[in-house]
């Protein structure tokens, strides 16, 4: 096993032993959940996702059918548009005042394929304890998949909550990824902080 698939294992093991979450279906599973898409990175010319492929996809992946799923993506069309890339992943994370966040998933898109994409990053604020959940992100503005392995800094007044579904907003240039989150655990508060894309697995969340 090389250094790199360790890295992932262990990830995946903090995800879901460690930090004790129960999310259901393996991450392997994750690639029937999406549309079958073509590989590539170019977006030169971006197709969008209509909101009723989203809440599908949405249905599909937290495992129930929910009217608050359906009105985040609402308010997230509202506020940014339609996306043209989407990523279904799970994450865990803790914290005591600082924080860190550790998660993996697929990205989506009509014009670019499938491609497996890692996210970690710190958070400091009124914030405790720990958490697991599965996390849809709906990403903005993605003119090659290439440039969304980069840090995205939170954006002020994004934060949102309906139905058991929580949605943020983080940014970088004109590239918006939202993230929606339904999960299990104690993480209470408001927290400021950054998430940081990467190819491959990384304990480094800076």
């Amino acid at each position: 096993m090389t250094a790199r698939d360790e890295r992932g294992t262990h990830r995946r093991h903090l995800l879901r032993a460690g930090l004790g979450l129960a999310l259901g279906a393996p991450l392997a599973g994750l690639a029937g959940l999406g549309p079958a898409l073509a590989r590539g990175e170019d977006l030169d010319t971006p197709e969008t996702f209509r909101p009723g492929e989203i809440v599908e996809s949405g249905h599909r992946f937290f495992g129930s059918v929910s009217r608050g799923l359906a009105l985040t993506v609402e308010e997230a069309g509202r506020r940014w548009g339609e996306p043209n890339g989407y990523i279904l992943g799970q994450e865990g994370g803790g914290a005591v005042v600082a924080g860190v966040r550790y998660g993996e998933g697929t990205l989506y898109t009509r014009n670019a394929g499938q491609k497996h994409v890692y996210w970690q990053g710190p958070s400091l604020g009124f914030d405790v304890g720990g958490d697991g959940a599965r996390t849809m992100m709906l990403v903005y503005n993605l003119p090659n998949v290439r440039d969304l392995f980069r840090r995205f800094g939170g954006v002020d007044g994004s934060a949102y909550l309906v139905g058991g579904f929580g949605m943020t907003a983080v940014v970088s240039d004109r590239i918006i990824v939202v993230p929606i989150r339904s999960g299990v655990g104690a993480r209470l508060g408001i927290n400021v902080g950054y998430l940081k894309f990467t190819r491959e697995a990384t304990w480094n969340p800076f």
